[in-house]
């Protein structure tokens, strides 16, 4: 018989998202002008990731509305992000393109700077296969 799990706390996944997007070989590789702040919203859960030259400054749990500023968001309902956060996910639940396209996942703000970082932002995503999802 096994003991059930717990999830993890918010705090608990963004120290495990900073950790595992730090020690990532290929953001770190890639991630030399990776800077900027993103709102990923899984609507029971709010986070502000703050990035700074490709190393997570910081992650804002459930932040206000003026709390902290971020340049773009991604949202998608929490059912989307647990598909991400699944270690072989579904159709559809592989990346931002094809989730915001099939799926509910909507691309906000200063889209730019999303275009700008996106192979690492795509990564960070990629690595919610190994965290899990955030809600």
């Amino acid at each position: 018989m096994s003991a059930p799990t717990r999830a993890p706390s918010a705090e608990e996944w963004a120290a495990a998202f900073t950790d595992a997007s730090n020690t990532d070989p290929e953001i770190q590789a890639h991630g030399k002008y990776f800077t900027c702040s993103y709102l990923l919203d899984a609507t029971e859960r709010t986070y502000v990731i703050q990035v700074e030259s490709g190393k997570v400054t910081h992650v804002t749990v459930d932040p206000g509305p003026l709390d902290v500023p971020y340049q773009f968001a991604i949202r998608a309902s929490a059912e989307t992000w647990r598909g991400f956060g699944e270690e072989t996910p579904a159709a559809m639940f592989h990346g931002i393109w094809a989730a915001s396209f099939q799926r509910d996942m909507k691309l906000e703000g200063d889209v730019l700077v999303l275009m700008q970082n996106l192979r690492c932002i795509t990564r960070q995503v990629e690595l919610l296969r190994v965290v899990g999802s955030p809600v």
